[in-house]
C-alpha cells in the first residue's frame, strides 16, 4: 500500500488522543491541570507521550511566585510556553517521552524535548533530541540542566591546570561541578553553605568546602547560588583580574555587592552565562540542536542519579510546586511520573 505524500507514515496513527493535560500557573503560587486539544501531527512533526519531565527548581519557583520581571518577560519565555508571564502559563523546559505518531523512523524512539509538564503534545521533529543508548529515559530529564552547565563551560573556556571553584551546590551548581571533575584541572572545590550538602557533592567525586574554606585565587569562578553572599564570595576567592561566570536568575529580586572591595582593586570580570543562545566561543560553528545532542550524551554516567532527588506523580504536580515553595520539600531535581497508558 502506498499513502500519499502528507498522510501520515505509520498507518496505525489514524487514531490519536483529542486532548491532552498541562499544568499552568494561574495565579502567585498557584498552579492546576488543564485539559486542552490535541491536534494530529502534520508533516515533519511527531505526537509524543511523555514518560518523566523535571522540575527545574529555581527557574520554575520564579515563575511559580510571580517573580519575573516585566521587563525581560519576553526574552525569559520557554521554547514551548504558552500564555504570558505571569499567568495564566504554561512553562517547563524538562520533558522525556516516547514517539507515538510521526516519521516511521521515529515511531518508539525516546526524545527529549524543552516542554512545559503536559502528558502528551506535538512538536516539530527539529525540536526533539533523541536519547542515545545508555542513557535511561528518567535520567535524561537533566539534559536541559546539562546544556546550562555545558554553555558555561563552553562561555568560561577552563584551561590545563585552572583552579576552579563554583558556588552553590544546587541543580546548576552541581551538574557544572559534575562536567567539570573530568578535566585537567589543578583544583576543583564546591562551595556549599548547607554542611548537609556534602554527601551529594563528594558522591559527585568533587571536593566540598564552606565558603571560609574556599581556596583562594581562583582562575574561574562559577556562581550559581542566586544569593548576595555567594555571589559575594565568589568576588573574594577569585584571583586577580580572575572572572566570575554568572549562572544564577534573580527573578525581580535585587542583588547587592560590595563592588568597592575586590571587584576594582582586582580588576575582576562578572559574566553572564545563558542558555538562551549558544555560547560567543561556539556560537558560528554549533546549533543549539547540537549543543542539546551533546548535553544528553554526557548523561551516560550513572553519577547523576544523584540528582534525582524526589518523584512524585503528573497529577500531583499542584501540589509539588507548593511543597518546594514552601520548603516542604527540598529536591534537586523532582521526577514527574506519567501514567504509561491514556485512553483517547
Amino acid at each position: 500500500m502506498t499513502l500519499p505524500r502528507n498522510a501520515p507514515q505509520n498507518p496505525a496513527q489514524n487514531t490519536h488522543p483529542q486532548s491532552a493535560l498541562a499544568y499552568w500557573t494561574v495565579g502567585p503560587c498557584q498552579g492546576e491541570l488543564r485539559s486542552e486539544d490535541l491536534r494530529a501531527p502534520a508533516q515533519g512533526e511527531a505526537l509524543v507521550r511523555t514518560l518523566y519531565s523535571g522540575i527545574s527548581r529555581g527557574t520554575e519557583l520564579v515563575v511559580h511566585e510571580f517573580n519575573v520581571p516585566p521587563r525581560i518577560a519576553k526574552a525569559m519565555r520557554a521554547p514551548h510556553q504558552t500564555g504570558d508571564f505571569p499567568a495564566p502559563v504554561k512553562f517547563g523546559y524538562l520533558s522525556v517521552g516516547v514517539v507515538e505518531e510521526g516519521p516511521e523512523d521515529w515511531i518508539g524512539r525516546n526524545v527529549f524535548c524543552l516542554h512545559p509538564h503536559q502528558d502528551r503534545y506535538v512538536v516539530p521533529l527539529s525540536s526533539l533530541t533523541r536519547i542515545p543508548d545508555g542513557v535511561p529515559p528518567r535520567r535524561a530529564v537533566l539534559t536541559g540542566i546539562a546544556e546550562i552547565a555545558l554553555n558555561a563551560l563552553w562561555e568560561a573556556g577552563p584551561r590545563l591546570g585552572d583552579r576552579i571553584a563554583v558556588v552553590g551546590a544546587g541543580l546548576v551548581g552541581g551538574m557544572t561541578a559534575a562536567l567539570l571533575r573530568s578535566f585537567p584541572l589543578e583544583r576543583l572545590q564546591l562551595v556549599e553553605t548547607d554542611p548537609g550538602k556534602r554527601g551529594f557533592v563528594e558522591s559527585l567525586g568533587v571536593e566540598f568546602v564552606l565558603p571560609e574554606d574556599a581556596k583562594q585565587d581562583c582562575d574561574i569562578v562559577f556562581h550559581c547560588s542566586a544569593t548576595d553572599e555567594g555571589l559575594a564570595r565568589s568576588l573574594q576567592i577569585a584571583g586577580d583580574e580572575g572572572e566570575i561566570i554568572e549562572m544564577s536568575w534573580y527573578g525581580d529580586r535585587k542583588v547587592s555587592l560590595p563592588l568597592g572591595e575586590d571587584f576594582h582593586a582586582r580588576r575582576l570580570s562578572i559574566r553572564a552565562s545563558q542558555v538562551g543562545v549558544v555560547a560567543r566561543s561556539r556560537r558560528h560553528r554549533r546549533t543549539s540542536s547540537e549543543r542539546l545532542d551533546l548535553a544528553v550524551s554526557l548523561l551516560r554516567d550513572p553519577v547523576f542519579d544523584a540528582f534525582l532527588t524526589g518523584e512524585s506523580q503528573f497529577e500531583e504536580l499542584p501540589e509539588v510546586f507548593n511543597g518546594l515553595q514552601s520548603g516542604e520539600l527540598d529536591d534537586l531535581c523532582r521526577v514527574i511520573n506519567y501514567p504509561k497508558t491514556k485512553k483517547g
